[in-house]
């Protein structure tokens, strides 16, 4: 037995029908289905792509390296559920701003270490459970604080023009495709 017979299905033969009448052969179908799959995902794969590039392309300008976890995990959410409060843009920006307040809260208190880290993510939590901004990426960014320790004055305007980005970013995704659903739901 060979790799492929194991991992192919091949179609049997089907008795002879006029072409018009006959339905597509599976792997046919499976064919469409996938290629429509990639098709869908190439407009908001490419926003995401476009967007952490932009971002990337700031830090590289100003020195400050801004292209960390908690903003991929945000373009994620954004592209994956653009309608779920946890994507809209005041939710985002808020919720990483106040990540980052309370990374340099804890490192105001306390050294860097992976405890002071643990602290500022259930700090950034708290936060934003407060404010009803929940983006749990946002709970990354202040334990990306705590072990990077970026000075605030450089970081937090990088951080937020960054967070604008992401943004405009998902507004530019859900344009480019007349079936997507629009984003934001709402901008406050």
């Amino acid at each position: 037995m060979d790799l492929d017979s194991v991992l192919t299905r091949r179609p049997l033969p089907a008795p002879q029908t006029p072409r018009d009448s006959a339905p597509p052969p599976k792997g046919l179908g499976r064919l469409r289905r996938a290629r429509a799959a990639v098709l869908a995902a190439l407009p908001g794969t490419s926003a995401v792509a476009a967007a952490l590039l932009a971002v990337a392309a700031i830090g590289a300008v100003v020195g400050e390296p801004v292209l960390i976890p908690s903003l991929a995990a945000s373009a994620a959410v954004l592209h994956y559920t653009p309608t779920l409060p946890t994507a809209q843009p005041r939710t985002v920006v808020v919720a990483h701003l106040l990540g980052a307040a309370a990374g340099y809260a804890v490192l105001a208190a306390a050294p860097s270490s992976p405890w002071s880290a643990a602290l500022a993510g259930g700090l950034a939590f708290a936060a934003t459970s407060l404010t009803r901004t929940q983006h749990s990426p946002a709970c990354a960014t202040a334990v990306v604080v705590v072990f990077q320790s970026p000075a605030a004055a450089r970081f937090v305007p990088l951080l937020f023009g960054a967070t604008v980005v992401l943004v405009l970013g998902g507004l530019a995704a859900s344009r480019m495709r007349p079936t997507a659903p629009r984003y934001p739901v709402r901008w406050w």
